[in-house]
């Protein structure tokens, strides 16, 4: 697998292909062009797959950097969820949507307690359904503009996702057209390499033995 700033390099140097082909999609809009092209920045270097673990995306969010610790506690590292096709983008841009909800719902209560009084609770009520209704009607009259910065975030995601599972494959062919050259290197040694006699050593019983005979033997006659 790649090391973060390798990531980086890719994601760089896949910005001047990513903006001419959305360029010449696109009919030479460059609004359009800026929209994918941002999203695409985003999407590799603060927004990637990686924010599963303790990686560079992660470290770029600063002291926000908190909101992804149940992230990162509920997903596996490269898992389908966090890496897969549309699916990890997805997941994390709802992720960051729910966490967006709830902070601002949040510092609206705050407000709402502190200004209104005892009509704390109706004035947060009416502040939340305005911040919700407003949130759907920018979605909805900024529609295209927002998928085509899904698509800028789904194109530097997969960039991250492809060049993991690409390095990853090479790495694994490379070892395996390695094995054999050094199986074969340690069977060259191991052949070249002297044989060590197997014959068992005599036992203390049969050394005595022998000794005995040989005095018995140089014995002299009387």
């Amino acid at each position: 697998m790649p090391a973060g700033r390798i990531h980086d390099r890719i994601t760089l140097w896949g910005l001047p292909l990513c903006g001419g082909l959305t360029f010449f999609a696109s009919g030479s809009s460059a609004a359009a062009t800026l929209m994918v092209c941002s999203g695409y920045l985003l999407g590799g270097l603060l927004l990637g797959p990686d924010l599963d673990i303790h990686s560079r995306p992660y470290k770029r969010w600063g002291w926000l950097r908190w909101i992804w610790l149940p992230y990162q506690k509920s997903i596996r590292h490269r898992s389908f969820w966090s890496h897969g096709f549309l699916v990890g983008t997805s997941l994390r841009v709802l992720y960051l949507g729910l966490w967006g909800v709830g902070l601002s719902s949040l510092g609206l209560l705050l407000w709402a307690g502190t200004t209104g009084g005892a009509q704390g609770w109706p004035l947060f009520q009416a502040k939340l359904q305005t911040f919700m209704q407003a949130s759907l009607l920018f979605l909805q009259r900024y529609s295209q503009e927002s998928l085509l910065v899904f698509l800028g975030l789904e194109i530097g995601a997969m960039s991250h996702s492809c060049s993991d599972t690409l390095i990853s494959a090479w790495k694994r062919a490379r070892r395996r057209r390695q094995q054999p050259k050094t199986m074969t290197s340690k069977s060259r040694r191991s052949q070249q390499t002297p044989t060590t006699s197997t014959r068992p050593k005599p036992t203390r019983s049969k050394l005595t033995r022998s000794k005995q005979t040989r005095a018995k033997s140089v014995r002299p006659k009387p």
